[in-house]
C-alpha cells in the first residue's frame, strides 16, 4: 500500500489560483488542456475542482471559497 503525504495546510500556487479564477469566469478546461498547462492534480484531489459529465473541469464551491479567501 502506497501512502502519500498530505500537508494539513493547502497553499495554492499562483498557477492554481489562476486556473480556479478562469474556471469561475466560465473558461472551459478539459483534462488534456489541464495537462498541457501543467495544472496541478492537487485541485482535483482537494475537491476545489471536479469533472462534469463531459469530462471538463469545473470549479466547486470550495474552490470559489478558496479564491475569495486568497483575495482578502
Amino acid at each position: 500500500m502506497e501512502l502519500h503525504y498530505r500537508a494539513p495546510q493547502f497553499d495554492p500556487t499562483v498557477d492554481e489560483l489562476d486556473a480556479l479564477k478562469q474556471l469561475e469566469m466560465g473558461k472551459v478546461i478539459d483534462l488534456p488542456h489541464a495537462q498541457k498547462e501543467h495544472l496541478s492534480g492537487r485541485l482535483l484531489e482537494r475537491g476545489y475542482v471536479h469533472k462534469n459529465s463531459t469530462g471538463e473541469l469545473a470549479i466547486s464551491d470550495s474552490g470559489r471559497q478558496l479564491i475569495r479567501r486568497q483575495n482578502n
